[in-house]
């Protein structure tokens, strides 16, 4: 698996770009917004998913670990495929992501490009409860999608928390600045206080 790319932007199109690595070229899908922000010749570093098809290898690029965490989520949901997933991001923020899955409402992916009122509803209903509320300020700790999050909750909900409460607790302390896995698990634990 391929998890970041870091080199220099050789070519910059609406929704890819291609970035040179020790003298390869890697053509990386990404959101336009994305596309739109690096210049050709700068030294960046894109974090990277690798889709693996019968006929293609294709690697889907993203700016943070919340949008590729929420790429991975959104793949899971039926009928959305990797484009879609980063079409979503292209047309909503992470916050407008969770704060729709939150409240079960499938219009704000409706206004996404190719994605019906069907796939909308699925969205927002098989995603509830893996991604976290949007927290104060305005930013978004999705349990489902960074890393340390996404493994740090897992190993609560294998202690024995119900899910629902292990994704809070990470949350509260992703919002609270705690990061890496060993910290967040002790103050995720520290909010839980034992109680389960």
């Amino acid at each position: 698996m391929i998890s970041f790319l870091h080199g220099r932007v050789e070519h910059a199109a609406s929704d890819q770009i291609v970035l040179a690595v020790d003298g390869i070229g890697y053509l990386v899908s990404v959101t336009p917004a994305h596309a739109r922000s690096v210049r050709v010749g700068e030294e960046i570093k894109v974090l990277t998913t690798l889709i693996v098809r019968e006929d293609a290898l294709t690697l889907y690029g993203f700016e943070t670990p919340e949008q590729k965490g929420l790429f991975d989520v959104l793949r899971s949901v039926g009928g959305v495929g990797p484009k879609l997933a980063l079409a979503v991001l292209g047309a909503l923020t992470p916050d407008q992501i969770a704060q729709a899955v939150h409240d079960e409402d499938p219009k704000p992916f409706q206004s996404v490009s190719g994605i019906g009122a069907k796939t909308a509803k699925l969205i927002a209903v098989q995603l509830a409860g893996r991604i976290a509320q949007p927290v104060g300020g305005g930013a978004v700790a999705a349990a489902s999608g960074h890393a340390d999050t996404l493994s740090v909750t897992a190993a609560l909900v294998g202690l024995g928390w119900p899910e629902k409460q292990a994704q809070q607790a990470v949350a509260d302390a992703a919002a609270a600045g705690v990061e890496g896995n060993d910290t967040l698990l002790k103050a995720a634990l520290r909010m839980l206080g034992g109680a389960r």
